[in-house]
C-alpha cells in the first residue's frame, strides 16, 4: 500500500530572522527597478526584505551590449560602496538584475563576502531543474548573440540549450512601444523556441518580468515552464 504524504516525517521552519537582500538594477531606468520588485513581492516570505537600487543617472538607461555593461558596472560600483557600508541591517546577498554575464557580478564577489548572482545565471540554473532543453527569449539581435555566447562559454550550458531568439525590440521599447507590437514580437520568438524543442524559456531581460503570462498563454506552454526571472 502506498504511503500518503501525511505519513512522511517532516519539519516546519521556525526561523523569523530578518533577511535583507539588495536587488541591483545596473541601468538608470528606475521604472525597471520597480517592475522587478513588483514581480517578486508575492513570493517573498514576510521576514525577507528586498531593497531596490537603480544605477545613477550617469549610467546607461539600458544595457544592450558590452560597452553599456562596462560603463554601468563602474558607475554602480562607486555608488554602491557607501550604501553597502552603512546598510542596517547589512545586506546578506546581492542580486544583479540584468540578464547578462554582467561585469558588476565578479566585481561584487571580489569586494564583498556576501553571495552575489545575476538574474541570467539564476534563471539558467533554475531552468535546468525545470526541463531538459532551456532557451532564452531576448530583445534584439545583439543581445541574442551575447546571450548565446554566455550560455555556451561563461556558464557551460550549451549542451542543454536550444538557443536564443530575439523579439526585435529594444530594452526601452518594452515600455514605450504599443503593447500589441511588443507582445507580437515576444510571442513569435517564443513559438520559434518551442518549435526547436525548448521546454523552458527564460525571459531574457529584466524589463520582461511582467510579460510571462502573455507568452505562456499564447504559446500554449501549459506543460512547460516560462521563467519570469528573467528574471
Amino acid at each position: 500500500m502506498a504511503m500518503a504524504s501525511s505519513n512522511l516525517p517532516s519539519v516546519v521552519g521556525t526561523s523569523t530572522r530578518p533577511i535583507s537582500i539588495l536587488l541591483i538594477n545596473p541601468n538608470s531606468t528606475a521604472s525597471m527597478t520597480q517592475a522587478c520588485l513588483r514581480s517578486i513581492a508575492a513570493t517573498l516570505p514576510p521576514h525577507v526584505t528586498v531593497h531596490g537600487f537603480t544605477a545613477p543617472p550617469t549610467a546607461p538607461s539600458a544595457i544592450e551590449g558590452r560597452a553599456d555593461a562596462v560603463l554601468s558596472a563602474a558607475d554602480c560600483f562607486r555608488a554602491l560602496q557607501p550604501i553597502v557600508a552603512t546598510a542596517q541591517p547589512p545586506f546578506e546577498a546581492f542580486l544583479v538584475a540584468c540578464f547578462s554575464a554582467h561585469p558588476l557580478i565578479p566585481m561584487l564577489r571580489e569586494e564583498y563576502a556576501q553571495p552575489t548572482i545575476g538574474i541570467m545565471e539564476a534563471a539558467l540554473y533554475a531552468s535546468r531543474m525545470c526541463g531538459d532543453k532551456l532557451s532564452v527569449l531576448t530583445t534584439g539581435q545583439r543581445s541574442q548573440f551575447l546571450h548565446q555566447d554566455s550560455i555556451n562559454t561563461t556558464y557551460g550550458l550549451g549542451d542543454f540549450s536550444v538557443g536564443c531568439e530575439a523579439a526585435d525590440v529594444s530594452v526601452l521599447e518594452l515600455e514605450t512601444k504599443p503593447k500589441e507590437e511588443v507582445y507580437a514580437g515576444l510571442v513569435g520568438a517564443a513559438r520559434r523556441l518551442v518549435e526547436r524543442g525548448a521546454d523552458c524559456i527564460c525571459l531574457g531581460c529584466a524589463g520582461m518580468t511582467e510579460m510571462q503570462e502573455v507568452c505562456q498563454k499564447t504559446v500554449g506552454m501549459d506543460d512547460r515552464e516560462v521563467m519570469r526571472i528573467a528574471a
